[in-house]
């Protein structure tokens, strides 16, 4: 679905990406994780044209993204950020439509829709009327969500959507994005910095460090196989609560 060859993004002098080329399987979920600063959101940002690269390609079905044809291909993705992105000003409902509302959706469509997205991701219809502010954390990622898939896209791009959240909300949130990725078959990528999160969501992980991959596969590939010590030493730095207590 998403391919990038030797991806080079520099700010200023600051190198983001440095020949970063990653193969994203469609209707499988690619997870990216590595410490902070290494890259991750950088990949999100050239897939959806947010950032210009210096050298390489972005491809979607095989078709060179560029500035001609940036617009389409952005209607064919949701993108959602940590703490969700939505705009103060608007309610949940708003939010959510805003595209939908460019595009001329007709009232009807666009309510349809949204009760859709509703059931999908268990959020009440009556909670839409709020503000953002007047939303709970898994509420607001709940809404960000439903924005990113109003337009029903083939991708979904998530930079540590959960990251902000309480461990239960979190832990809540994971199970129903986990099942909404299955039942939608979207091409889905995810950033974070927690390996068990990326164990319990990815079919494939990336691990990246100084703006490059370091090593790419299942988290079995990566416990098992790992092609450097950085890969052991980044998995074992992540310790459960359990094994801190034996």
């Amino acid at each position: 679905m998403i391919e990038l060859s030797d991806l080079n993004v520099r700010y200023d002098e600051l190198i983001a990406l440095n020949s970063v080329s990653i193969c994203f399987d469609s209707e499988k979920t690619t997870v990216l994780i590595g410490p902070s600063g290494c890259g991750k959101s950088t990949i999100l940002k050239s897939i959806i044209g947010l950032i210009k690269k210096e050298s390489g390609s972005v491809t979607v079905d095989h078709k060179p993204i560029t500035d001609e044809n940036l617009y389409e291909y952005r209607r064919k993705m949701g993108y959602v950020i940590q703490e969700g992105g939505l705009f103060p000003h608007l309610t949940a409902e708003e939010n959510i439509s805003i595209m939908a509302k460019q595009i001329a959706w007709s009232d009807k469509k666009v309510k349809d829709r949204i009760e859709g997205l509703c059931d999908l991701t268990k959020l009440h219809y009556s909670v839409l009327k709020r503000y953002p502010a007047q939303l709970s954390g898994g509420q607001r990622q709940r809404v960000s969500l439903m924005r990113a898939l109003m337009l029903d896209p083939d991708i979904l791009l998530l930079d540590e959507p959960l990251g902000a959240l309480d461990p239960i909300i979190r832990f809540e949130l994971q199970n129903d994005l986990r099942e909404i990725f299955k039942s939608l078959k979207k091409t889905v990528v995810l950033v974070t910095h927690d390996m068990g999160e990326a164990a319990f969501f990815g079919d494939k992980i990336v691990l990246m460090k100084d703006a490059e991959v370091v090593q790419k596969g299942t988290i079995i590939d990566l416990v098992k196989k790992p092609s450097s010590p950085f890969v052991s030493e980044f998995i074992n730095a992540q310790r459960s609560p359990l094994e801190t207590v034996q």
